[in-house]
């Protein structure tokens, strides 16, 4: 992706508390695993991060604190990309894009849905409509997961702000609701359509990166979509915990998170990204 010396969001702020210890899930496993299931989340995650121990000075909330780097600057030029084009598609539905903040953290940081360790993995937060992010987890999804190349990243980022784009349109709030009304089983299954529904929008974005900005290079898309096989909930569960167990899934397999991107970036059609009504979401 062609980044260097491009348009960089003013939309960044900077901040950590000292906890970031990590939090309990899938029966104790923490760590990568808590990464590999979580880092995606998007989903009112007060119920995941809320697990993370407490205790730490609360975040400092300075704008652009601390050292820059070079991945600092790429997700601000993604996040960038982003605002002009979902104001774009919003304009186009004859609504008004509010954008997201990007909160750059460091071991652990304090939200409004609770608090988060690195171990977390980059999330978005409906309660304060902010994508947070610890640009180490980047080197992670490279030389832990297997996903390298600049636009895996930028499908991260993509991926969260999506989720902010669902929050705007009313899915997060009718997640909350139907999160009162049923078992963890039937949630975890609304809850995947949820997440590929972000991965659709994830590919429309890149739709409209290249149509737009024409800043793709060769071999970018190939990146994003094997950051979304290597992700994956089939695959992660069958590396890390020895099986799979499809009731647990949150995000989905890694051939329906493949799929979805590709739709969302062959199409750049919002009308077909409705991952709820889909009988079959492959």
């Amino acid at each position: 992706m062609q980044w260097f010396g491009r348009r960089e969001s003013g939309n960044v702020e900077e901040g950590s508390s000292g906890g970031g210890r990590g939090f309990a899930v899938g029966g104790g496993l923490v760590g990568i695993i808590a990464a590999a299931i979580y880092f995606f989340t998007g989903i009112d995650p007060s119920a995941v991060l809320n697990q993370t121990q407490q205790g730490g000075a609360q975040q400092e909330n300075t704008q652009s604190a601390g050292p820059d780097n070079d991945q600092k600057k790429f997700a601000r030029v993604v996040l960038a990309d982003t605002e002009d084009i979902w104001t774009k598609l919003f304009q186009d539905m004859g609504k008004t894009y509010d954008k997201p903040v990007m909160h750059f953290f460091t071991e652990g940081v304090n939200t409004a849905c609770g608090q988060a360790g690195s171990s977390t993995g980059p999330f978005y937060c409906p309660g304060d409509q902010k994508v947070y992010i610890d640009v180490s987890f980047f080197d992670e999804l490279k030389n832990k997961f297997g996903a390298a190349g600049d636009f895996a990243q930028a499908y991260v980022i993509a991926h969260e702000v999506g989720h902010h784009v669902q929050d705007l349109l009313g899915v997060s709030a009718k997640m909350d609701q139907a999160r009162q009304q049923m078992s963890q089983t039937e949630y975890n299954k609304l809850s995947v359509k949820l997440e590929l529904q972000a991965d659709f929008y994830a590919g429309v974005w890149a739709h409209y990166e290249q149509k737009l900005k024409n800043v793709l290079d060769p071999g970018d898309i190939e990146e994003a979509l094997n950051a979304a096989h290597q992700i994956g909930d089939d695959r992660l569960q069958q590396e890390y915990q020895g099986e799979v167990t499809p009731d647990s899934f949150t995000h989905g397999t890694s051939a329906q998170r493949m799929y979805w991107f590709k739709k969302g970036y062959e199409t750049g059609d919002l009308s077909q990204g409705n991952t709820f009504a889909a009988a079959d979401l492959e």
